[in-house]
């Protein structure tokens, strides 16, 4: 596997760690580590991702959600989503249950 790609079956489910808080802030997201005391902030398309992993859900549904809501092809939705928690787990702000090894 790639170290900057992150392989995710469409039904693994991602969920926000335990060890983070965050708010919203007009349209945005910010989330704090609290392990790490360390601040993230998420744009609009990325605080929408966070919402909907509130209850964890599937790629699968994050993908579908993103591609009704915003004019974006699915292949550009999927690589974006992708980088974005690639990100993510890096900083130990979400679990992806179901990875699959590339």
């Amino acid at each position: 596997m790639s170290a900057n790609v992150l392989e995710i079956s469409p039904q693994a489910i991602i969920s926000p760690m335990p060890e983070q808080i965050s708010s919203e802030l007009n349209g945005e997201a910010v989330i704090l580590n609290l392990s790490s005391g360390v601040y993230y902030g998420l744009n609009e398309v990325g605080a929408r991702i966070w919402q909907l992993i509130q209850p964890p859900c599937s790629l699968e549904k994050i993908q579908s959600a993103l591609i009704e809501e915003y004019d974006v092809p699915p292949d550009v939705c999927k690589q974006e989503v992708l980088k974005l928690l690639l990100e993510l787990k890096n900083a130990n702000l979400i679990e992806i249950s179901d990875e699959t090894a590339a």
